[in-house]
């Protein structure tokens, strides 16, 4: 038996997020084009060399990114939109497509699968595909000049194929023939650098796949491999591979099969089909997409208990998917519990984990005594009298049908909602933050290092929040909002108030962009402890007549925002979580609070690549959103708000929230919800997101008077909300206030031609 050790790919942020500080000093123009070039490339090696230093024997390339894989292949293809094409060419069009301009909107973004990662999406306009000018070939002579031995990796053209949007169902077949040209003459470029590998990564395998979608696959795969002269290596990931007995015969020469999140059922293909004995095994033990540390004796046990079932003749030990989903290294975080910091494994320390599976495996090394300490650190933290709470689990278990419920159905809430707020036709809000100048990340960088004091520190924060409340008052807002100045992150801080959590110094991964979150770690029973957010609203609302929102982060998102414990359901700990924001929903409640906002921008990220495992999911985490939101008054007005994701087929789920008012992200990608709207009505109230926050661009009285027009052909005038698509938290003062003030006027001219009917 022949072992080697690989990963998928690794994080490209680099440990310090210098990936984050490069790309986004190019967009601020403090460095040009070649500046860039060279410090990506700088970051691009040291991934490289230090992989090879943990044990790495085959690298992945191609993992870097300037923005996103998908935009990378997506312009190497020449699916550039038309718009576009006033936008010099090369790294401009790339990042405008990514990020939008002042004159051109940006593409569409949504989730990676069930992610927190957001990819943009390819647009297709009828456009011939052919091949452009790329980067491939330049990581794969980077790796090749360190003397390591790379292995190129790309999205697979059938995961590509159906991520793409616009593609008409009479366009399918020149669009397919096109994809499997480029595809090809990409890895021919590939094959000719004499590299032995190429990774392809096909994580749509794992969704259901009818007869047709088999047969396309094993078209695409067909024509490729019959034209490309080098081994080509399939990889899936989140889940067990569909259709296991078309996959594994497909004419490649590697599979690599997710033996975390589709272990049973991976496993039982296994039994039932064999594996063919020419081909690689890529067996993905240790998992991708969390920090805790792997039980090192059960991966030994599973890989051998794979290899009694197939005898394969060769096995790559790799990650369950990619290293981009966790942080790089968790060797500086040294703030943690002591019972905790030994239980965790982020990018280095899994690929330390894979090395000493293999050791173990080959008898290259003596390693009885790592498998006993991997084992004594997991009872460590699964013993510890801190991880269990009995006030949480006698709450639990007292659960009423009644706890998931309001007492009067919508219609009867909306008319005293209608009553009670006051609210004008068309009522504009913003999603929950505002911009986080430098002066208040200098502000709170201080104060964590403790060189202002907690009421220095809050002072400013007051002020702030004063300050932005008399700008929303000057801009014409109806339902106003504090500003968050005083959050880092919309997890973050309810973590940082919540028994059950701790924080990593150092834990970042990338959301979008250069966008980078540091999700919490959820390692005990999570439990309220006192208000949360209620001294930060009393105070804003001090300083007007309007109302002021509550704000909370929902019970799902927090989940699934954050590093979640496994030795419990998820279905508890979205329970737990969600008492916990019902008593912080009551105190907003006794502070006069009378609009309370619950976002669950994560809700659909969770949902379950199989359709047949999607109802269990949506039943616990909307009976969790409801338990959250059920307790308060029926002129209470509950709030939510959700983020990228395909809302087409998500309508019910969304309903059965029972959420008063919702808005969605939907700017980047308008037109397909309404359109389902049109067919499937939403009887809540609804704000689509009439501008895209995400773009540095100010759009127009006349943009957005377009989409909100069109809105209201599906959306009755009682239920149409106005608002951005998303929290403003990472846009310019000066470019906010500009939107904003063109969506206020977009609202009064809505009114208008209702004072006119």
């Amino acid at each position: 038996m022949i072992y080697e050790t690989t990963v998928i790919g690794y994080p490209y942020i680099g440990e310090q997020r210098q990936w984050k500080k490069t790309v986004e000093s190019f967009w601020k123009g403090m460095i040009d084009e070649q500046t860039l070039h060279a410090q990506l490339k700088e970051q691009r090696l040291e991934n490289v060399k230090r992989q090879y230093a943990l044990g790495v024997e085959t690298i992945t390339t191609g993992d870097f990114t300037y923005y996103d894989r998908m935009l990378d292949l997506a312009t190497a293809f020449n699916l550039i939109p038309k718009r576009y094409a006033e936008v010099e060419k090369g790294i401009s069009t790339y990042y405008a497509m990514a990020r939008g301009t002042k004159d051109v909107v940006a593409s569409e973004m949504t989730k990676w699968f069930n992610t927190n990662y957001h990819y943009i999406v390819p647009e297709y306009e009828g456009q011939r595909l052919r091949l452009q000018s790329h980067r491939y070939i330049e990581y794969i002579d980077e790796a090749l000049q360190l003397g390591v031995t790379p292995k190129p990796t790309f999205i697979g053209p059938y995961t590509f194929f159906t991520l793409t949007k616009g593609i008409q169902k009479e366009q399918e077949a020149a669009f397919l023939l096109d994809l499997i040209h480029v595809y090809t003459e990409l890895l021919q470029q590939v094959a000719q650098t004499g590299v032995t590998w190429i990774q392809l990564e096909e994580p749509a395998f794992t969704t259901t796949l009818n007869d047709e979608q088999q047969q396309l696959i094993q078209a695409l795969y067909t024509q490729i491999c019959e034209q490309v002269d080098t081994k080509i290596f399939v990889t899936t990931y989140f889940e067990a591979c569909s259709a296991y007995d078309v996959i594994s015969q497909l004419p490649i020469d590697g599979l690599g099969l997710d033996f975390v999140h589709g272990k049973k059922e991976n496993i039982e293909n296994l039994r039932k089909h064999g594996f063919p004995e020419e081909k690689v095994l890529g067996v993905g033990i240790v998992n991708g997409r969390d920090i805790w540390a792997a039980n090192l004796a059960q991966c030994v046990t599973d890989v051998r208990a794979i290899e009694q079932l197939v005898q394969p003749t060769h096995v790559w030990l790799q990650t369950s998917c990619s290293l981009q989903h966790v942080p790089v290294s968790a060797m500086h975080e040294t703030k943690l519990p002591q019972f905790l910091q030994p239980s965790l494994a982020f990018a280095d320390e899994k690929i330390r984990e894979l090395v000493a599976i293999r050791q173990t495996l080959d008898g290259t090394e003596q390693t009885t005594n790592i498998l006993a300490e991997s084992l004594q650190q997991q009872q460590v933290l699964l013993g510890h009298k801190s991880r269990h709470n009995e006030h949480v689990a006698e709450a639990l278990r007292t659960l009423q049908p009644a706890h998931y419920t309001r007492d009067i159905p919508f219609e009867k809430r909306q008319a005293l909602q209608i009553e009670a707020l006051q609210l004008p036709d068309f009522p504009t809000t913003t999603i929950g933050s505002f911009p986080q100048s430098t002066a208040v990340k200098q502000n709170r960088a201080k104060w964590r290092k403790q060189a202002i004091s907690n009421s220095e520190y809050e002072a400013f924060i007051e002020e702030e929040m004063k300050r932005w409340i008399t700008i929303q008052e000057e801009i014409g807002l109806d339902v106003l909002v504090h500003g968050e100045f005083e959050r880092t992150d919309m997890v973050e801080f309810f973590g940082e108030k919540l028994d059950g959590f701790a924080f990593t110094q150092n834990g970042w991964v990338v959301s979008y962009g250069s966008r980078c979150v540091k999700p919490p770690i959820i390692y005990g029973d999570v439990a309220w402890v006192s208000p949360m957010t209620v001294n930060e609203i009393k105070y804003a609302q001090q300083y007007t007549q309007k109302h002021v929102k509550g704000m909370l982060t929902g019970p799902v998102t927090i989940l699934n925002w954050s590093f979640v414990r496994d030795d419990i359901p998820r279905e508890v700990v979205a329970q737990q979580i969600a008492l916990a924001l019902r008593k912080e929903i009551a105190s907003l409640e006794d502070a006069n609070v009378q609009i309370i906002q619950v976002d669950e921008p994560a809700l659909r990220e969770g949902l379950p690549l199989r359709k047949e495992q999607h109802a269990d999911y949506l039943r616990w985490s909307v009976d969790a959103f409801k338990l959250a939101t059920s307790g308060v008054a029926a002129t209470t007005q509950i709030h939510t708000h959700m983020c990228y994701c395909e809302f087409n087929d998500f309508l019910a789920p969304i309903t059965a929230l029972d959420a008063d008012v919702i808005s969605l992200e939907t700017s980047r990608s308008h037109g397909e919800l309404i359109d389902v709207l049109a067919t499937d009505a939403y009887p809540y109230g609804i704000g689509l997101g009439v501008y895209d926050i995400h773009s540095p661009r100010v759009p127009s009285v006349e943009e957005m008077l377009t989409i909100a027009t069109d809105s209201l052909h599906v959306i009755p005038r009682q239920n149409f909300w106005v608002n951005p698509d998303c929290g403003l938290k990472t846009r310019g003062e000066q470019e906010t206030i500009a939107a904003l003030s063109h969506m206020v006027e977009v609202a009064q001219q809505l009114r208008q031609r209702v004072t006119v009917q």
